[in-house]
């Protein structure tokens, strides 16, 4: 696989998968890592090509959350180059959140910490059986602040309250249970599993879907039910008149009358 720690893969669809390549350390993240993904989702995000992006693991594990090694290295840090460093983690976590197209979670393998705060940022999740996850930072000491903005919309502030104090690691029944994966299957169930549903992703308007991914956040934001009602009725009606909607409808009924 090389040395790059992030490798990206393409297909002929326009989906774009990018690999954690740390399988050594678990594909733990730290900053070399966290810049390399931040750079290609930006850089991806403004390619109206891309139909989805997926992110996955290299080796058995999705990712082990923060190198250890890397966190010791920063306790020498002053507060302001903490706060820094921590930017980029958040920056990280934003670009995944944010981006236009939809975001799918190929989980292989543990998810910890922030990994298991990645997954909050992503549309879908498919994960396998056996996987574990958990927000454990408070057993070292730490504190999930980052994850925080992702994870308790995801999972609600009941769940996040449990997990964020107890730093219990959990299954993945349990994960799906609280809504921060969509599906499990059996690890030799994976390949097959994932790319049902992202055969269901592709064969969505890829239009629709860029505008259904900036609607759930607007309207989520929105406490003003004139502001909603706008929102929604502004949304519905460029969907109608666009040509994406007016040919996919076009077709289906065409496919109906044959």
């Amino acid at each position: 696989m090389g040395d790059e720690v992030l490798l990206e893969d393409r297909d002929g669809r326009g989906v774009v998968t990018l690999t954690f390549n740390r399988p050594h350390v678990r594909n733990a993240f730290d900053a070399e890592l966290m810049g390399a993904i931040t750079t290609s989702v930006d850089r991806l995000a403004a390619d109206e090509q891309v139909r989805a992006l997926v992110l996955t693991g290299a080796g058995d594990a999705f990712s082990a959350g923060a190198d250890l090694n890397w966190m010791v290295a920063v306790a020498d840090y002053t507060f302001e180059r903490n706060v820094e460093d921590s930017r980029g983690f958040d920056a990280m976590l934003r670009a995944v959140h944010d981006f236009p197209a939809p975001v799918l979670g190929r989980v292989n393998g543990h998810a910890i910490a922030g990994a298991s705060g990645l997954l909050a940022c992503m549309d879908i999740v498919v994960a396998v059986r056996g996987a574990r996850f958990g927000f454990t930072e408070a057993r070292l000491g730490l504190v999930p602040a980052m994850i925080s903005a992702y994870v308790q919309p995801r999972i609600g502030q009941s769940n996040a309250r449990r997990y964020f104090l107890t730093g219990e690691v959990f299954d993945t029944d349990r994960a799906a249970a609280i809504g921060l994966v969509h599906e499990v299957c059996e690890r030799e169930e994976l390949d097959d599993t994932f790319a049902s549903v992202l055969d269901a992703v592709v064969a969505a308007g890829p239009r629709a879907q860029r505008e259904i991914k900036r609607l759930i956040p607007a309207i989520a934001a929105t406490t003003n039910p004139a502001e909603s009602e706008q929102l929604r009725l502004t949304s519905i009606a460029n969907a109608r008149i666009g040509e994406e909607a007016q040919a996919r409808i076009r077709a289906f009924l065409d496919q109906r009358r044959g």
